[in-house]
C-alpha cells in the first residue's frame, strides 16, 4: 500500500494498480493475492480459515454489543471504534479454552477483558471523570448500577472548552451473543451546571433480566453541553463525550 502524492488524486484501477480514498488519505495498492478458492480448500491455509472464522465471529459480537448501547454510542464514539472493538473481541475469543481453534467464541472466552474499553478516544472516560465512583452488577436481581458521591464538577470533570453543562449517563446490557439479541436499559442525570457547585449523590441503576445467564455489561459516560440564550446544545456534536465499559460479568 502506497500513499498518493501530487495535485491530482486518482480513484479507480489502472492496469494492476488500484487507487482509492480511505480515512488515511488517497492510497494505491497492487492487485493480486491468492485465489479465494485456494484459501477455502487448500490444507495449507487451514490456519487462515480458522483465523477468518474467529475474526468474523468477533466482528458480529462487536456489532451486537454496539447495538445494545446504540442510543449512547450515537453521541460518543470515534472513527476507529468499530475496528478497535473487533480487535478486543478477538482477544476475548482467543481466551476460549473449551472449543478448538476456529470454533472459539465469546461465550466461552473472557468477556471481562472488555472492561475498561473506551468508545471515544477523543474523550476518554478515564481522563474526563475524576470523581470516584463504584459500579456493581447484581446478576440475581438483574441490576447494573453506578454510584457517584457528591463532587464539584469544575474540579472533578475535565470538560472541553465551551462547556457550560454536562450530564452523566449509563447503560446496562444483557447480551445473548449466540442468538444475536439483547436486553438493555439506559439511565441519565438531569443536565447539570459545570461549575463549583457540589452535585447531589448520583445513583444510576439499569435493569435487565433477573438471574440472566448471559454476559452483562455496565457502561458509563459523560455528555457535554453549551447553553446559549437559555437553550442547551450538544457541545461540538458530542465529539468529546466520554463513554466506557466500567464493569463486566461474563458469567
Amino acid at each position: 500500500m502506497a500513499r498518493q502524492k501530487g495535485i491530482i488524486k486518482l480513484d479507480g484501477t489502472i492496469g494492476d494498480i488500484t487507487f482509492y480514498k480511505s480515512k488515511d488519505g488517497y492510497l494505491a495498492r497492487e492487485k493480486g493475492g491468492i485465489p479465494a478458492d485456494r484459501i477455502a480448500n487448500d490444507a495449507a491455509f487451514q490456519r487462515t480459515r480458522e483465523n477468518g472464522a474467529e475474526f468474523g465471529r468477533a466482528g458480529k459480537a462487536g456489532k451486537i454489543l454496539r447495538n445494545s448501547i446504540r442510543a449512547l454510542l450515537q453521541n460518543a464514539s470515534d472513527s476507529r471504534m468499530v475496528s478497535r472493538l473487533t480487535k478486543k473481541m478477538v482477544e476475548v475469543i482467543q481466551e476460549d479454552a473449551t472449543n478448538p481453534r476456529g470454533l472459539r467464541n465469546v461465550i466461552d472466552g473472557e468477556a471481562e477483558l472488555l472492561a475498561g474499553f473506551e468508545f471515544n478516544l477523543n474523550g476518554k472516560l478515564g481522563t474526563t471523570l475524576y470523581a470516584p465512583f463504584t459500579s456493581t452488577i447484581d446478576r440475581a436481581a438483574g441490576t447494573l448500577a453506578v454510584n457517584i458521591p457528591v463532587f464539584v464538577p469544575a474540579n472533578m470533570v475535565a470538560a472541553p472548552g465551551g462547556t457550560t453543562h454536562f450530564k452523566v449517563i449509563s447503560a446496562g446490557a444483557e447480551v445473548d451473543f449466540e442468538n444475536e439479541s439483547f436486553v438493555a436499559d439506559t439511565q441519565e442525570t438531569a443536565i447539570l451546571p459545570w461549575d463549583a457547585t457540589p452535585t447531589a449523590v448520583i445513583n444510576l441503576s439499569n435493569a435487565v433480566t433477573a438471574a440472566s445467564t448471559h454476559p452483562l455489561f455496565l457502561v458509563l459516560g459523560v455528555e457535554f453541553y453549551q447553553q446559549v440564550n437559555g437553550q442547551m446544545y450538544p457541545l461540538k456534536n458530542g465529539a468529546f463525550n466520554a463513554l466506557a465499559i466500567v464493569a463486566v460479568d461474563g458469567d
